[in-house]
Parts: structure tokens; C-alpha cells; sequence
């Protein structure tokens, strides 16, 4: 790209307004191109806040891709995947939220579409571009020899004393819960790790706490426990991973969001300067979609 590229972002809701927006705007290397959101007045006030074009309805979203090189998604999976197919097309490179879809055939057409369409992909597993932790996920890889790992994320979204929050009132997350909102960031830390997921075991517990059992490319197996609705005072994240050279803990601390965005960004920047596919792509999405999927079928299984 000779002049700097354009990004647009498809979402007005608190994820685009707090993250997606927020660095967008900041980041020197590219022109924020516009916002299109479901509610016409929350596009026009995020964009406003940021110095670029709102944009709306059917119509917006066409214009949208016409005026960018790439779009970013903040929005409800299974609403993102269908625009994402037509981004695609339209020859826009994609920044896509976790997960891609809540289905394995919206993923997949997702991924079919960006590989016709030879545009490049990043999916938004946050713990993959913060500093800290991708910086920890590259060391354990590097070291091996892992024998086993437990990752835990109960987040108190709708815990019995959760304190109010925005997300709370996001309709897909009531309905799919951990599994599906907080089990992307788990898999994206332990496929690195121990390699792809070979086998799912699954049970779960009330309201939406998940156990997973999962076995992997390498022969390691692995353990993680997903739910938003924890009580607030024993709600927590944590990964440990146990092996011939130790036992090593992802760092508490995280980083910024926002941040963290950028680097999925420059990241994308430089899959489509240098032609070469993001580890964590559509079609590492996909992949995470169709192992969300495979343990949802084994607790309706189990509840038969």
C-alpha cells in the first residue's frame, strides 16, 4: 500500500466504543476510515468522538468497504461472520473478534471467502497480541517438553454478585456463555502450547460452567474450566502449564486492551505487506469454532 491503509470498523457497541475505536484512532500507521453500527445514533457518536465517517444501514455498509482496505469487527459472532464474508469479497482485509462464528459452517465460510478473495486475517484472541503474554506463550513454546496444562477463566459477567457491566447485556453471551465467549482464549493459549486438539471431553455445570478435557497433537492433554457466571469473589484467570522443566503460570498482569488491539493490527499490517498468514488467522478460528462446537454436542450429549 503506497498511501496509508484505510481501516473501517463494523460496531458501535461499549467493545468497539472502549477497544476497537480507541486504537484505531491512535495508531500512526493508518487512516481510520469510518464506522458502521446497527444503531445509526451510536455510529454517528463513535465516530464523532474519533474524527471519521458514520455510516449506516445497508447501504453504509457497502460504502464502508468501498472507502477501506480493511475492516475490523466488534460485533456478535454470528452477526460479523456474514458481513465478513462480504468484506471479503469486496477485497477487505479482516480483523476479526473471537469467536468467528458459533457455528462451523459460518466459520467456514468465512475462511473459504478470505481464501478466494487472497485477503489477509487476524482473529482477536487477545492474550495472542498483548505483549506480556504472547511474549510468555513464545517463551513456553520455545522451552517444550510440556506434560500437561490447566487453564481456568470464571469470569462474574452474571455471577449471584456481579457488578453491572455493559457486556452483561449482550444477548449471544447470555445464550452461549463461557464456552463460547471465554473458551477462544483458552484454546488460543493451549494449542500453542501443546499443538491442535485431537479429542473433547466435556461436562457441564450450572449455569454455564464448562470442564473440558482435551487431548492434543503432542500427547499432552489438558484441563480448562469456563464460565461468566462465578461468584465475584471466587471468579479469576489463570494458566499453568507442568513438564520436565518445570511449572510456568501466565503473568497476572495483561496489559491494555487497547494496546493489545494495536498489535492485532500491525500484526494484519504485516501479513498483508509480506503475503504470509497470521498464526492466528480465520483459519485458526475456524479451527477454535469447530473444537467450541465438538464440546457443545458432547454436553447436550451427556444431558440426553
Amino acid at each position: 500500500m503506497s498511501k496509508p491503509p484505510r481501516i473501517g470498523l463494523l460496531g458501535a457497541g461499549p467493545w468497539a466504543e472502549r477497544t476497537h475505536a480507541p486504537a484505531l484512532a491512535a495508531h500512526t500507521g493508518l487512516e481510520f476510515s469510518g464506522v458502521w453500527g446497527r444503531r445509526p445514533e451510536a455510529a454517528a457518536a463513535l465516530a464523532a468522538a474519533h474524527d471519521t465517517t458514520a455510516h449506516s444501514g445497508e447501504a453504509g455498509i457497502d460504502a464502508l468497504f468501498a472507502e477501506s482496505d480493511a475492516i475490523a469487527f466488534a460485533l456478535p459472532p454470528d452477526v460479523q461472520a456474514p458481513l465478513a464474508v462480504r468484506a471479503a469479497a469486496a477485497g477487505c482485509h479482516l480483523i476479526m473478534d473471537k469467536p468467528v462464528a458459533t457455528t462451523v459452517e459460518g466459520a467456514r465460510a468465512v475462511a473459504d471467502a478470505a481464501a478466494a478473495a487472497n485477503v489477509a486475517s487476524v482473529v482477536f484472541c487477545t492474550l495472542r497480541f498483548s505483549p506480556v503474554t504472547s511474549a510468555w506463550i513464545d517463551d513456553q513454546v520455545a522451552t517444550g517438553g510440556w506434560f500437561t496444562a490447566h487453564a481456568h477463566w470464571l469470569g462474574s459477567l452474571y455471577g449471584p454478585s456481579a457488578e453491572s457491566s455493559p457486556f452483561a447485556d449482550s444477548p449471544w453471551r447470555r445464550e452461549k456463555g463461557g464456552l463460547w465467549d471465554v473458551g477462544p482464549h483458552a484454546l488460543s493459549v493451549l494449542i500453542p502450547l501443546l499443538g491442535d486438539v485431537t479429542e473433547v471431553t466435556a461436562v457441564r455445570g450450572e449455569p454455564d460452567l464448562t470442564h473440558l478435557v482435551l487431548r492434543h497433537t503432542s500427547g499432552a492433554t489438558s484441563t480448562a474450566a469456563l464460565s461468566l457466571s462465578a461468584p465475584s469473589k471466587g471468579s479469576g484467570t489463570g494458566f499453568v502449564v507442568n513438564g520436565q522443566h518445570g511449572i510456568a503460570s501466565l503473568p497476572e498482569e495483561w496489559g491494555d486492551p487497547i494496546g493489545s488491539f494495536g498489535a492485532a493490527v500491525d500484526a494484519l499490517l504485516a501479513s498483508v505487506r509480506t503475503g504470509l498468514p497470521h498464526a492466528c488467522d480465520v483459519r485458526f478460528g475456524l479451527r477454535l469454532t469447530e473444537i467450541l462446537a465438538e464440546a457443545e454436542e458432547r454436553v447436550a450429549a451427556a444431558g440426553k
